[in-house]
């Protein structure tokens, strides 16, 4: 069984049908990527398996208990953790207070926990910016916050919504490299993106949305191999 896993998904915006029949699956420990141009579905996956937009139809699993109908804050506590593409840090709370709300302690073991100075490690420039406010901080540094605030919440998925869009290429390389590290400590990410060369050496599985449908699936080594699937489904 895939740790979490979504079936025949249907899901509107009002009366717009924007995701249809939409089926994944995501092993623990893989990285998996979610490619398409603007528009194709990306951010509607992961909105409708974190619960902010949920499906109509279909179903979502995390460890076969189904997330659709739970409230957000449910889910996240089932272990699904929410990068969204427009960071949303609390501007008035410093660093440091922006971790400490999202604080969640860990049955697992303290292998699987995330601490404040583990979130530092990862990312050095936070803990030189530990006592600045958040909205002070540059983008990058804000995406950084983001992502080390859900990590707090010690999740068992990571959700990341377009990760790399209106970054510095020099920041775009560091957030690559930080994101190997989190491949490497065993977490499962899911990356809805754009960019493949962001992706390239990250993703172990690809699946490519248009017009709100599944397209194409297959390993990223198979992806980058085809340079007609490219052109067609992304234009690049």
């Amino acid at each position: 069984m895939a740790l979490l896993e979504l079936s025949h998904v249907e899901t509107y915006y009002g009366e717009s049908h924007i995701l249809f029949d939409v089926s994944l699956a995501f092993e623990a420990g893989e990285v998996v990527c979610l490619l398409g141009r603007n528009g194709a579905g990306k951010t509607t996956t992961v909105r409708s398996i974190i619960g902010v937009t949920p499906p109509r139809s279909g179903r979502i699993t995390m460890d076969g208990q189904d997330l659709v109908g739970l409230p957000p804050f449910r889910i996240a506590r089932l272990g699904v953790g929410f990068v969204p593409e427009d960071r949303r840090v609390f501007p008035n709370l410093t660093v440091r207070e922006n971790l400490e709300v999202a604080r969640k302690t860990s049955n697992d073991g303290a292998s699987s926990r995330w601490t404040e100075e583990r979130v530092f490690d990862l990312f050095p420039i936070l803990r030189d910016r530990r006592h600045q406010a958040g909205g002070t901080l540059s983008g990058g540094e804000q995406q950084m916050l983001t992502i080390a605030r859900t990590l707090m919440g010690n999740p068992r998925v990571l959700l990341l919504d377009e990760p790399s869009e209106g970054l510095a290429p020099l920041v775009v390389e560091a957030l690559r490299e930080q994101l190997g590290r989190l491949k490497a400590s065993g977490l499962t990410l899911v990356l809805a993106e754009q960019n493949v060369r962001f992706v390239s050496d990250l993703g172990d599985r690809v699946y490519i949305l248009e017009k709100g449908m599944v397209r194409y699936q297959g390993s990223m080594a198979t992806f980058l191999a085809q340079d007609d699937v490219r052109k067609a489904y992304l234009a690049v």
